[in-house]
């Protein structure tokens, strides 16, 4: 099933064009690795996605919708927070209903389950009535992780989702995510090729235009053809091979 549907899209800011004429489809089995250099418009189209800024021309439309609101869970790549805010992990996780419930509304007993669910599934649990602002930056990640899901969205956003996370938490990421996606439709922005193409099934290139490949094997000749100027790098028996620059 088709849930989002960006046509001739071009956008933005202060008068200067970052997309140009984009077009992706995103259906809902989709597990779409986004790659390409920095100021390429990565953010700018996730930005586009969830409507935070409008296209200049172009047509978006999102068929996933839930009470007339989009159904997105959206984890962006950088998260400040008062450290001094009285709010807990149970309590950051279960804002992400907001948006379910109305002002006057409690989030129901169900709700409260799925949220230590979730919490448990990223090793939070033990820190579910710890202050926010007293976790590290890699522990904030699976907080907000279990946030964005806590709505059961049918298309889950992630901008650079290992920025922060530790290393033992990240091939747990990689794994939860792949579990994640006999549910829901995935884009993930991520610089790191060697790992993401171990997990998602198809590759966006994203430099001004969007190449969209239809599987997720790529070498250094679909990115010169793509205009993508990314390092591309592979795991193995030695740790990291850096390919040459294009």
């Amino acid at each position: 099933m088709k849930l989002l549907e960006l046509k001739n899209v071009t956008a933005g800011y202060n008068g200067l064009n970052i997309l140009n004429k984009i077009n992706l489809t995103v259906n809902s089995n989709d597990f779409i690795g986004v790659i390409g250099p920095n100021g390429g418009g990565k953010t700018t189209l996730l930005k586009v996605i969830l409507g935070l800024i409008k296209p200049k021309s172009g047509t978006i439309s999102f068929t996933g919708m839930s009470n007339g609101i989009k159904s997105i869970g959206y984890l962006p790549q950088n998260n400040t927070f008062d450290h001094q805010f009285p709010i807990s992990v149970m309590e950051v996780v279960m804002s992400g209903l907001a948006s379910k419930y109305k002002l006057w509304k409690r989030p129901t007993k169900t709700d409260k389950i799925q949220a230590e669910e979730l919490i448990a599934k990223t090793g939070m649990l033990y820190y579910k009535h710890t202050p926010i602002g007293e976790l590290s930056g890699g522990q904030r990640q699976r907080v907000l992780l279990c946030r964005a899901l806590i709505h059961n969205p049918q298309l889950l956003i992630l901008d650079e989702p290992t920025t922060y996370v530790d290393k033992d938490f990240e091939g747990e990421l990689y794994s939860l995510l792949s579990d994640l996606n006999k549910q829901m439709a995935i884009l993930l922005v991520s610089h790191d090729i060697g790992i993401i193409v171990s997990y998602v099934k198809t590759i966006a290139c994203i430099n001004g235009t969007l190449h969209y490949h239809p599987s997720n094997k790529i070498t250094n000749d679909l990115l010169l053809t793509y205009n993508c100027p990314v390092e591309l790098v592979t795991h193995g028996k030695v740790p990291h091979r850096v390919l040459k620059q294009h």
